[in-house]
């Protein structure tokens, strides 16, 4: 029988904790918890299903606070569930070097699903967990055995759903029919400046029956038995994800409740005790009544410890019966090992980028079952599908190859998604100059430290007649100057492999394969080199016949072959110079000093860095009296690849002449 006067004592508990926590910081967002505690409390104690002593428990439900401001309320349910958060944490509220930051950071704070505060994406995150989910539970599940068998919840709010990303996510989730997807609206009609209805009048509840969702009401946020029930009816629609439109208060209790007056800041020592009064609070700030402990302790974690026990116990019989699967189905919780086995390509072989990554994408889904992933309706450009396999759809989610559609903002959210989720190792794709609608989810791919691929093909003026919408310029160095981002531009068959092999093998770093739409030779010495060259980042592709070179041409990508050239040139015309392949900034930034110093010895001042982008960011590799053949101040061209090329200096002739020119300009010098 269900105790009313524990859920509203539970529910004010969980705001006042979260108040208090802000009032101590004297920073935060007081409004979300004290409107949407008793959603929160509802979701969490009657169908959440988790384990507070086992966060990895694969088969839990899954739970995103998309709207991250309101941390405070999440750091509060942890608490109170049984989570590693203790009074004195909270405490330490938004205060330097705490499991209880300003926005909730996955892998700081036990139980925190994904990192979550840009608004939107924490719905795309979700749609990806779900999205993981089905395919998961259609490669394993057999007749009396679901092993994967659960539901994703986010409550977002108004913010989350005027963000450009929750349209691409709603309307990818409703295609595919996410029944376990069931998303709580914190609809409050209050943002931070204001009311919602000076910048905000869409029907949102007609705009997701528009995406194929179910959409549910409740009329009184204050309700838990109503919002029970409308939890309740979501869950029982297999065939389309539920939307919960729930009116709330912002701040509710407070003075100034339903105004953004209590959206972003703490309420005051006067509002505070006037809350108190309001809401009937007779406690002391982070004083929690026992039976407050009690009922989440009953209805949260005890019920979530048994929840695995009988989960183990058929995950135990259904090893027994289906061993091979069970294997595969933990090992893809697990990171990868795989060898491509794909023979090393030898010179006179050439193949472009894409086409390359086409076969190791193949290789690698034939020995790797949770390798999947997908493109932004490019797959004919970007040659990222599998040709053997068949689309992931919604009468077919076992297929691997995911059709994203236009969304590239919501492909890469959701891939986080996946990889946040377990069991599935995951790639995106689109062409490389529409990395920039992905770029928000790819910075909190590298904040969050998890593993996601992001294919791009066209990587540069090559493009050629699609012109300069189409060509990135600016694009590689920008993403270079990311933290925890491995930017890798291979220069032929054989790079790409060994690249591909060490995305792969990431485990706390998204990485970002830039490659070519044009045929690229294979280079001497690759098939011998790459595999360990590329692991490093960079390596001496072709040494100087001296012990100690003369100069150094450096280059990435389709250049290096350019460097090759221009080698021979400078050769013949007496001077001995090596070529550096340098496919990662990063991993080469991260050798020893020994070993960047024996590919980039400091005596060797000549250096031309070759590249087509931006030239920013050379100077760290060629030093002040280098050259750096680049495109600056301006953007591409339309018209023939080759053309193009050659217009912005991207000859052999070229290299070679402006590594002549540190000897005149040297000698003016002089």
């Amino acid at each position: 029988m269900q105790n009313i006067n524990l859920d509203q004592t539970s529910i004010n508990a969980l705001r006042f904790l979260s108040v208090d926590m802000i009032e101590k910081a004297n920073s935060g967002h007081p409004g979300l918890p004290l409107g949407v505690a008793p959603m929160a409390y509802t979701l969490w104690t009657k169908h959440l299903t988790i384990n507070p002593t086992d966060q990895h428990w694969v088969n839990r439900d899954r739970f995103i606070l998309s709207a991250g401001h309101g941390s405070a309320l999440l750091y509060s349910l942890l608490h109170l569930s049984g989570f590693g958060l203790t009074i004195d944490d909270l405490k330490q509220f938004r205060q330097l070097n705490s499991k209880t930051p300003g926005h909730p950071e996955y892998g700081l704070t036990d139980g925190v699903e994904a990192t979550t505060g840009p608004l939107g994406q924490g719905l795309g995150m979700a749609v990806g967990m779900a999205m993981a989910e089905t395919h998961l539970a259609a490669q394993y599940n057999q007749p009396g055995f679901n092993i994967m068998d659960h539901y994703t919840y986010a409550i977002a709010g108004d913010g989350d759903l005027m963000e450009g990303v929750s349209h691409e996510a709603a309307s990818l989730a409703g295609h595919l029919k996410l029944g376990k997807l069931i998303v709580l609206y914190d609809d409050n009609s209050v943002s931070l400046d204001g009311p919602t209805s000076m910048a905000f009048t869409d029907d949102t509840p007609k705009r997701f029956e528009a995406y194929h969702w179910q959409v549910l009401h409740v009329e009184n946020g204050n309700d838990p038995a109503e919002i029970n029930a409308a939890i309740e009816t979501a869950k029982q629609n297999s065939d389309r994800p539920t939307l919960i439109d729930i009116k709330t208060i912002i701040g509710f209790g407070a003075p100034n409740a339903g105004t953004n007056a209590v959206h972003g800041k703490p309420l005051g020592k006067e509002n505070m005790a006037a809350t108190r009064q309001k809401l009937g609070w007779n406690h002391e700030p982070f004083e929690v009544p026992d039976d407050v402990y009690q009922n989440f302790d009953t209805n949260v974690k005890q019920r979530g410890i048994i929840s695995e026990r009988q989960w183990q116990a058929q995950f135990n019989d259904y090893a027994a019966k289906y061993p091979e699967l069970a294997t595969k189905f933990l090992q893809g919780f697990k990171p990868i090992s795989a060898d491509l086995g794909l023979p090393a390509s030898h010179v006179g072989e050439s193949e472009s980028g894409r086409n390359t990554s086409q076969r190791i994408i193949a290789a690698i889904s034939e020995q790797v079952p949770s390798f999947w992933g997908g493109s932004a309706d490019l797959f004919s450009s970007n040659k990222t599908n599998v040709k053997t396999a068949e689309a992931y759809q919604p009468d077919d989610p076992l297929g691997k190859n995911v059709w994203f559609g236009v969304r590239e903002f919501a492909e890469a959210a959701a891939v986080n998604g996946m990889v946040l989720h377990g069991g599935i190792r995951p790639y995106a794709s689109t062409f490389f100059v529409f990395s920039d609608y992905m770029r928000a989810a790819i910075r909190l791919a590298a904040i969050q430290k998890i593993p996601s691929t992001f294919v791009f093909t066209h990587d540069s003026v090559a493009v050629g007649e699609d012109g300069p919408t189409h060509e990135p310029i600016e694009q590689l160095m920008s993403f270079r100057a990311m933290p925890n981002v491995n930017v890798m531009r291979p220069a032929d068959i054989n790079e790409a492999v060994a690249a591909w092999q060490t995305a792969l093998s990431a485990t706390k770093t998204p990485t970002l394969l830039v490659l070519t739409r044009q045929n690229l030779p294979t280079l001497p010495q690759t098939d011998q080199l790459a595999a360990q060259g590329v692991k490093r980042g960079g390596y001496v592709l072709s040494p100087a016949q001296g012990e100690i070179p003369e100069g150094i041409l450096i280059a990435t990508g389709s250049e290096v072959q350019l460097a090759m050239a221009a080698q021979d040139q400078l050769r013949d015309a007496g001077h001995d110079v090596s070529v550096v392949s340098l496919p990662s900034f990063e991993l080469f930034d991260a050798q020893s000093a020994e070993y960047r110093e024996s590919v980039l010895p400091s005596c060797v001042t000549r250096r031309v860095a070759i590249e087509m982008g931006t030239s920013f960011g050379w100077e760290h590799y060629v030093g002040l009296q280098g050259k750096i053949i680049g495109i600056n101040n301006r953007y591409g061209a339309s018209g023939n690849p080759d053309a193009i090329i050659s217009q912005f200096g991207f000859t052999t002739d070229n290299v070679t002449a402006t590594y002549l020119k540190t000897f005149s300009e040297a000698a003016e010098k002089a």
